[in-house]
Parts: C-alpha cells; structure tokens; sequence
C-alpha cells in the first residue's frame, strides 16, 4: 500500500543584522529542508492471456489445412493405399476411417493406424495428429476382429446387462481399439426402436443395433457404453441423430423417411441423456423428418443440427455426418452441394467412405470460402471444435 510522507512544518530563523552592519544575507534552507514527493506506482497493464492450444494450432494453420480437418476419409481395404496418401498430402485430411470388416487383429490394424500417423507433418496437418475410427458396436456392426479383439455381442445383449457391467466391459473393448492405434468409436446408437417393430426396421431393429425399446433404457446403456470407451481414452459418437428407430428404409440402400418424430419427441431422450454426458462427437443421420423439416435430410437440416442439437439440447462438440460420399442417400446430390449444405446447416465433420467424392467436396468448400467470408468463418469454427476435440485425446502439437 502506498503511503504520501508526512512533511514536518519549517522553522526559519531570521537573523537582525544592525543598522551598521552589513546587508542581511538571504536565509538558507538547510540541507534536510525539502518536501518528499509523492509515489504514484506505474501502471503496470496485466499481460494478454495466452490463446488456447487449439486457438494457437488454427491461427497457424492455411486455409486448406483448417479445411482439411474437417474430413474423415475410408481406408479403402482397411489400408492406407497411394490414394489416400495422395489426399493427405494435397486436400490435407485431418481423420480416417477403417470401412470394413477386418480380421487382421490388434497387431495388423496397428500396422495400419501407425502408418497413417507417420503421415503427420507441419506441410499436411500442421503436425496435427488423426482421428482414426472404426464402428465397433457389437454384433453384426463390429468391424474390427481377429485376435486380440474380444467378440463382442450385439446392442440387445448389452442393453440386459446392468449399466455397471456394460461401462466396465466397454472399457476393455476401447482399451483394445486404443492397442490397434483407433481413437474414435462411431457409437453408441441411441436410436430407440419401439416394441414389437424391431422386424420393420432395417437400419436399426433388424440388425440388433439398439440397447433396448424405451428412451431410458437405451439412455442408460449408451452413456455406459461411452463412459467405457472413454476411459480406455476413446472417443465416442452417439448415433444417428435425431433418431432411425422409426425410419422407413435403411439410407445405406435407399432413402429413409420418418413421419412421426417431432422436435419435441419423448424418443429424443435418450440422445439427451448422452449429451449430458459430454460425448465429443454426434452423428447426424441422413434420414428425412417430415415433421421436424420435410424438406430436408437431417444431415443439410438447421432446424435438426443448429435449432434442436446446438440450442435446444446444448450440444457443444462436433457435429459429424453419416457418409456423405457413398451412400444411397445422397446419391442424387452433388457432393459439392453435399458438403457446402451440410456445413451451412450447422455440421462440423465430413465423413466420405471413398476418396473421390471427398477430393470433390473439399474444393468445392475451398472456392466457396474464397469467395465467401461468412462461409470461410464456418469452416474456421467447425475446424476449431474438432481441434478442441483432438486436444482432449493428445493429437495436438501443443
């Protein structure tokens, strides 16, 4: 604290020089006789925070690496083919994906997955390390086999165990996925199918994909199932937003139209129940919901991505899409308009099976940032929330 000095009061003797004498001499202060000035401490401005890891990593990132980030690519065979390399290198690719049902075990897809990190470089992602994904389920949808990989059984099996047994058994499976070099699990499915239709669901209910008939049931069990994988360090996406339990069609062969869920819809609880607990990604299905946006598939929907996942439920991570490249779905979509529609809506993360649609699409997204500065600021926050979500999971340089 600062203190002003208390200055004592001057006593000047004045001295009676005579008539006779000499003039008087003018009186001296002495040397102790002066006032202290006062202290004003400097002011000293508080340094700038410093910018977050991932604020730092974009800033020094080209437009066509903060671009790339946004796609995940197939490996086609499960390899890392010259394609793929050569997509790395000139579209900058940030994330894979294994595409098929492999029997290679651990160690082969290890191979593999190592393979792809050593394409890290300051020229292709800014030594950002990749995502790599797989779909590993259970049951029919476990794409990584062979030894060293648990036989995991189907969503309906898990959904009768308790949420407790489920989570522990979870985090094996992911603690085998993270040995193989995989980081990102495409599940759980949230999709709630009602009873008794199970049989007139392709997608979902045919497949044994669902955890149970009822939101809190598969609620429960998604949350375990991410919580397990988490902590064997992977990551996690709840599937297929807002719902394919009640779809007509399955979108992997034909359109899928759903005509009862509403935005409001009780089944939208067990995907609320997951973001509550903090998944990193959620994938958006590429189904059409003539109740909640009929002229749109989810994938290119606001009203689905922006006004339901991003307001009404507080979803913050990233928004990925389901396949964009090869599914029958989109197939009548130009894969540019793929691309530009689904980040105008609100998406974050492109997912393309095969390489040509995604070299398609990441410059049709370069020309129209170029030209369009509101786009270009999308395509700078969809890179910075999957940057934030590669921090989590140690894939940045900082």
């Amino acid at each position: 604290m600062h203190r002003p000095w208390r200055v004592g009061a001057l006593l000047l003797v004045v001295i009676v020089v005579s008539a006779c004498g000499s003039a008087a001499g003018a009186p001296r202060p002495s040397a102790t006789d002066h006032a202290t000035p006062s202290i004003t401490p400097s002011a000293t401005p508080s340094p700038s925070p410093t910018p977050a890891c991932p604020d730092r990593v974009l800033a020094l990132m080209t437009q066509d690496q903060r671009i790339g980030q946004l796609f995940e690519l197939g490996l086609a065979n499960d390899r890392l083919g010259a394609t793929e390399i050569s997509l790395i290198r000139s579209d900058h690719i940030g994330s894979v994906w294994f595409v098929d049902r492999s029997y290679a075990g651990v160690a082969g897809i290890r191979a593999v997955s190592s393979a792809v990190q050593a394409q890290v470089s300051s020229a292709t992602t800014a030594n950002v390390r990749f995502f790599i994904a797989a779909n590993q389920e259970g049951g029919l949808i476990q794409a990584m086999q062979g030894a060293g990989f648990s036989t995991i059984p189907s969503a309906v099996v898990q959904g009768s165990w308790t949420p407790s047994v489920l989570q522990s058994r979870a985090k094996v499976w992911g603690a085998e996925l993270l040995a193989a070099g995989i980081n990102l699990n495409f599940a759980p499915v949230m999709d709630v199918v009602p009873p008794g239709t199970d049989a007139q669901n392709q997608p979902i209910g045919v497949l044994q994909r669902e955890y149970g008939h009822d939101p809190a049931t598969v609620g429960s069990h998604g949350v375990a199932f991410l919580t397990g994988m988490r902590e064997s360090s992977i990551a996690g996406s709840l599937k297929h937003f807002p719902g394919l339990g009640r779809v007509a069609g399955n979108t992997d062969f034909t359109t899928a139209t759903d005509t009862t869920t509403t935005v409001s819809d009780p089944y939208l609880q067990s995907f609320r129940q997951g973001i509550a607990a903090g998944p990193e990604f959620v994938m958006v299905a590429l189904a059409r919901y003539t109740r909640i946006d009929p002229n749109h598939l989810a994938a290119f929907s606001p009203i689905v991505m922006t006004q339901m996942l991003r307001q009404s439920m507080g979803f913050s991570g990233v928004i990925v899409s389901d396949d964009l490249g090869d599914t029958a779905a989109v197939a009548s979509i130009p894969p540019a308009s793929r691309a530009i529609d689904f980040l105008s809506a609100g998406g974050d993360m492109i997912i393309s099976k095969t390489s040509a649609p995604a070299d398609a699409m990441v410059k049709a997204i370069r020309s129209k940032a170029a030209q369009d500065p509101a786009f270009r600021q999308r395509v700078d926050d969809a890179a910075l929330r999957i940057l934030r979500a590669k921090e989590a999971f140690g894939l940045l340089p900082c």
